[in-house]
């Protein structure tokens, strides 16, 4: 009997989770498709907590409008809320108040696999498959790419040079989670998928920050031809105020608010927070 309430509570768990209705509805067929997308996102009025975090207000009363083809980038110290913005627009979360806009629309109310269609994210830690580097640069798009349009979007993202110095090329298998391959490469690979894939709106979150400065410097570089290669709507979660500097708008992120706001030559002329961060990054 000693077992009993132990098994109990384990079973009651299972059961919770079994019974557990999921917020977001990743596969639903609901929602609408817009025939167009400028990429405009607002914020409005924002409040947010994570879930397993309850007692913690990550985002208060947050307000930003990001126009239509801009660069925005998000720095501040660390826990401030600003890669919770990427998990927003992304839909894998939702806001506990506010709501996010999309060219005026509520987000929760477009098709969330279309929605996300809409988005290409390269993140810290890419996300790779198992199977060969051609098929983990054209992951998920609606139609098959050409061997052509592969290697383009490749070389776009300083990754062809190395792809082809690997026994099988394209052909070559990734590994489980990438293994195979090195940090720099992976994200290279992940860049490539981005370029493909042509989003409206662009995420990149902290996307050179696990890697050594060498690695960084190249995939900075692709990262840098990404931005410039379409005028979309951009979104950069950066470590390093080196590579933020010729945003459109800087907005710095603390006690999750929007503290301050402007280009690069705006916020040094405030001499606050970011002035701070800059003179502490060249020290």
């Amino acid at each position: 009997m000693g077992d009993a309430p132990k098994a109990f509570k384990a079973g009651s768990t299972i059961f919770a989770i079994q019974d557990r209705v999921t917020p977001i509805d990743s596969f639903s067929p609901e929602g609408l498709c817009l025939d167009t997308v400028d990429g405009r996102l607002e914020f409005k009025d924002i409040s947010f907590r994570y879930p397993t975090r309850p007692e913690i207000n990550v985002l208060k009363h947050y307000n930003l409008t990001v126009e239509a083809g801009q660069t925005v980038a998000f720095c501040g110290p660390s826990g401030g809320g600003k890669s919770t913005i990427i998990s927003l627009i992304e839909r894998f979360y939702d806001p506990v108040a506010g709501e996010v806009l999309l060219d005026s629309h509520n987000i929760k109310h477009l098709n969330l696999s279309w929605l996300r269609s809409q988005i290409g994210l390269v993140g810290q830690e890419p996300t790779l498959f198992i199977g060969t580097i051609a098929e983990n640069i054209s992951y998920g798009l609606a139609e098959q790419p050409s061997q052509q349009e592969i290697e383009e979007a490749a070389k776009m993202a300083n990754a062809h040079d190395f792809i082809t110095q690997f026994p099988d090329g394209y052909d070559t298998q990734v590994g489980m989670k990438g293994e195979q391959l090195s940090g720099g490469q992976k994200q290279r690979i992940a860049i490539a998928r981005a370029i493909l894939k042509n989003p409206n709106i662009l995420l990149l979150d902290e996307a050179t920050s696990a890697l050594d400065s060498e690695s960084e410097k190249v995939v900075q570089e692709a990262l840098d031809k990404v931005v410039a290669l379409k005028r979309r709507t951009t979104i950069v979660i950066a470590h390093r105020l080196s590579t933020i500097r010729r945003a459109d708008v800087i907005c710095v992120v603390s006690g999750g608010k929007i503290a301050e706001q402007g280009t690069h030559g705006e916020l040094l002329q405030l001499n606050g927070i970011y002035a701070s961060l800059v003179e502490s990054a060249s020290a």
